[in-house]
């Protein structure tokens, strides 16, 4: 284990989430230097089954998702691990779930349960649908969320086609990072006041907030004034533009670039004799015909020749990457965005670390991501030894069973 550097040094998390969105959400907390124990069944977290595998239970998805904790193996539904989950949560400042809230009930582990033992815990309840709202009891998976919140009905618009999921865990992701967010202002709040609480997050919600951002359109207004949606975004020309010998990502937004690119292709009359052009209001209601014109043009010269021009007019531009080619991208070589690592079970692995850059306490990959159970008698070891001579009567109780 290497040396924890980043800002949450100190702070203990107690992760009982699985899959996607919290196992996404709690490690931006661990690499940030929170000491997260990931609580997990015998059989393990689900997600350790997704992806490539060399071993089974360490997929690709699960390592990508869960470096910088500790596993430890409890099962909640028996007496011991229960209080052995309470004892972890008495010594927390977060506890983190994204098990239904009516089951947490059933198992006596609801807020108010894991109030009893830490007044100042920080109980975070990851869920599908806000548990106010007619659908808090139903499933919610990345899908299912990307459906009810219109994205594939958006790319069908764009399309002309039939509804299309986005081919990443959109949501889970989203969701993952609002609840880090939520979880740290939380965590403001309990230091400067020293009071805890419980936070509710909600997939549903979050990601309608993040679609509606682009597509409440005409819809902003009450009474309404015009149709949802965003039209530059739905126009079926807005994609890649197609050169004659691949693709390439350009942008040709505002006036000036406007000018710009008129002076590349050797026609600068036509920006300033065609105010669909030359007038940004003018575009705006024009865009599907504005990105059609581009996409003429696109297609007279190479991609490489295309970079070379954009470059000399200073037009913002991109290049049209595979899944390789991002993983291969020079500037993220740079950046060392990707780091290998020794696991002691997976041979050499190549991390995805932490994008954030601290400039006094640098977040870092400092624990390989851990076998299923690995650090059960660790932790509770600590915990025993910690709580022995000085826990309150309330805490003796919940671990006398350790």
């Amino acid at each position: 284990m290497r040396k924890v550097t980043g800002p949450l040094q100190g702070i203990r998390i107690v992760d009982m989430t699985s899959v996607l969105m919290g196992p996404f959400a709690t490690q931006i907390l661990a690499d940030y230097g929170a000491d997260v124990i990931k609580i997990e069944s015998a059989e393990g977290d689900l997600l350790r089954l997704g992806g490539a595998l060399r071993n089974p239970g360490m997929g690709s998805l699960y390592l990508q998702t869960n470096r910088n904790k500790r596993s430890v193996v409890l099962d909640a539904k028996m007496a011991a691990g229960r209080a052995s989950l309470l004892a972890l949560c008495a010594d927390a400042e977060v506890f983190v779930s994204n098990i239904r809230p009516a089951a947490m009930k059933r198992l006596d582990l609801s807020y108010e349960d894991v109030k009893a033992v830490n007044p100042g815990i920080i109980y975070v309840s990851l869920v599908g649908y806000g548990q106010d709202g007619p659908y808090k009891d139903r499933p919610a998976y990345d899908d299912l969320i990307q459906g009810i919140t219109a994205i594939p009905s958006l790319i069908g618009r764009t399309q002309h086609g039939d509804p299309q999921y986005v081919p990443i865990t959109l949501a889970d992701k989203v969701a993952g990072l609002s609840a880090a967010h939520a979880i740290l202002a939380a965590l403001v709040y309990k230091g400067r006041t020293g009071t805890g609480q419980s936070v509710e997050v909600p997939m549903f919600e979050i990601m309608s907030q993040f679609v509606l951002t682009d597509h409440m359109g005409g819809q902003c207004f009450d009474p309404p004034i015009g149709p949802a949606g965003y039209n530059r975004l739905l126009s079926p020309d807005r994609r890649p533009y197609q050169t004659r010998d691949g693709f390439i990502s350009a942008l040709v937004y505002t006036d000036e670039h406007w000018r710009r690119f008129f002076e590349l292709i050797g026609r600068p009359e036509e920006f300033h004799g065609s105010p669909m052009f030359h007038d940004h209001a003018t575009r705006t209601r024009s865009y599907d015909e504005v990105y059609r014109f581009i996409a003429k043009e696109m297609k007279t010269k190479t991609t490489g020749e295309w970079q070379d021009a954009f470059e000399r007019h200073d037009i913002p531009w991109a290049p049209t990457h595979s899944v390789e080619d991002l993983i291969d991208d020079p500037h993220l070589r740079a950046v060392e965005l990707l780091q290998t690592i020794d696991h002691p079970t997976e041979g050499r692995l190549r991390m995805i670390a932490p994008p954030i850059k601290f400039g006094a306490t640098p977040a870092s990959i400092y624990r390989h991501p851990p076998s299923l159970g690995e650090h059960t008698a660790e932790v509770l070891g600590e915990l025993a030894r910690a709580t022995a001579a000085s826990a309150p009567a309330s805490t003796r109780q919940v671990t006398e069973s350790l």
